[in-house]
């Protein structure tokens, strides 16, 4: 049997339980800052020749330079083409989804005229402007995540981002079709076979060959993500994502075996990914736990599964199911299921979260893949403060400030009293320079 954790919040030592349970740094490893820092400075300052370099030496790819790192339109249409049927119609679904969703997220301009005796003519207001170039990282070679192909460029398109750079590395030349498909269906304008902090160094530097882009969104590995956090400020970054997790409230009216696997679907994702579940129900917990017992064999991934839920995972039992949500919020997990015979009441319960799945037939996997909303999320509790990616994230938004004459001379007083209280004399100045005599 696993060795999961099992809580009680009656326990006297729960609340030190549940700290450590949930402690977690993404400790910095000195030997891949100093790796990363190295191969940024020497992409910044060779370009080309240096992504060509590293390409030959991490993905043993044997290139002269980087018109053999690009992929064509036509290759990417290529690899759509070939798909089976089913891929196909399933990938097609799951953009089509995604697009329907992340269309209702675009922002839009406003602006508004005073009418006041003192401001007549004054206009204040938004205008939203897509960024012009993105750049999309993509894990490769045996790795296949057409799903986050389309989470990142579609929502990019949608806000109208002009041009979509991909880059996603290829080991030993090894080309992912569902990846390539996924990248035409979306819309990619470019895609590099370029991958690690080299690429991000590419993305963000810009070289002969690849533009320099605005911001870079995607998952990556360890030198990804830190070669991400080097260049933020540079261009800007979605998230430096944590491992990922699942916190699935129950009230013991579902069915064990479903939820035991909803806790493997995110386990399944590296060891030091989180699986909890919170249940008013004690009876329903051993169930849960005998489920676990009993399917995790069957399971492909079951190592890593394995050591997720005994190092990271929790079962725990709560009072009630204001208790439960109480948690839930301290935890601000990723994904959240509402597991329970009347979800709705308690969705108005739960402020922290990146995504809530409402009901029993609401798995998180169909989050992943197809349901529409944004499967990037916040992690280690950074839903308290961010949100999932989308449309927004793609836009800026600019203040619109047009002050008439006769606005000029309330808002110039305003801004010189203040100027002046604030030691800035030629802020005042030139507030004051504006006022009829």
């Amino acid at each position: 049997m696993v060795a999961i954790q099992r809580l009680a919040t009656v326990d006297a030592d729960f609340k030190a339980k549940m700290d450590a349970l949930l402690a977690f740094e993404a400790a910095q490893d000195d030997e891949i800052e100093r790796t990363v820092v190295g191969i940024l400075a020497d992409v910044k300052a060779r370009g080309d020749a240096a992504v060509v370099d590293y390409s030959k030496r991490f993905d043993r790819l044997a290139v002269a330079g980087m018109a053999e790192l690009e992929l064509s339109t036509a290759e990417l249409r290529q690899a759509l083409d070939d798909l089976p049927g089913d891929q196909r119609q399933a990938l097609e679904a799951a953009a089509q989804r995604v697009r329907a969703y992340h269309e209702k997220q675009r922002l839009e301009g406003w602006s508004y005229t005073e009418e006041s005796d003192e401001m007549r003519g004054t206009m204040l207001g938004q205008m939203i402007t897509p960024l012009d170039r993105v750049g999309l990282y993509v894990p490769g070679g045996k790795a296949a995540y057409p799903s986050s192909v389309l989470m990142n460029a579609i929502p990019a398109k949608v806000a109208g981002v002009k041009e979509l750079i991909m880059v996603v590395p290829t080991p030993g030349g090894e080309r992912n079709q569902l990846v390539l498909a996924a990248a035409c269906l979306a819309g990619v304008d470019r895609v590099f076979t370029i991958g690690g902090a080299q690429a991000v160094g590419a993305l963000a530097y810009g070289t002969q060959t690849v533009p320099q882009v605005d911001k870079i969104v995607g998952p990556g590995n360890a030198y990804v993500a830190c070669a991400k956090r080097r260049v933020f400020g540079i261009v800007g970054i979605d998230m430096v994502a944590g491992p990922s997790e699942i916190l699935v409230l129950a009230d013991g009216s579902g069915n064990p075996d479903w939820v035991a696997m909803d806790l493997f679907s995110q386990a399944e994702h590296d060891e030091l990914a989180q699986s909890i579940l919170i249940c008013t129900d004690a009876a329903f917990i051993d169930r849960v736990q005998a489920s676990i017992a009993k399917l995790l064999p069957t399971m492909p991934r079951r190592a890593v599964i394995e050591t997720s839920l005994s190092n990271r995972g929790a079962l725990i039992l709560v009072r009630d199911l204001e208790e439960a949500c109480a948690i839930a919020n301290r935890v601000a997990p990723e994904h959240l299921e509402l597991a329970l015979a009347d979800p709705d009441p308690w969705v108005g319960r739960i402020h922290h979260a990146g995504a809530i799945f409402i009901g029993h037939y609401t798995s998180e996997a169909l989050g992943d893949y197809c349901a529409g909303p944004n499967h990037v999320l916040p992690t280690s509790g950074s839903a308290r403060f961010s949100s999932p990616l989308g449309v927004y994230d793609f836009q800026k938004r600019t203040s619109l400030i047009k002050v008439s004459r006769t606005g000029a001379q309330t808002l110039g007083r305003i801004a010189s009293t203040l100027a002046q209280g604030e030691g800035l004399p030629a802020h005042a100045k030139s507030a004051e320079y504006r006022l009829d005599r």
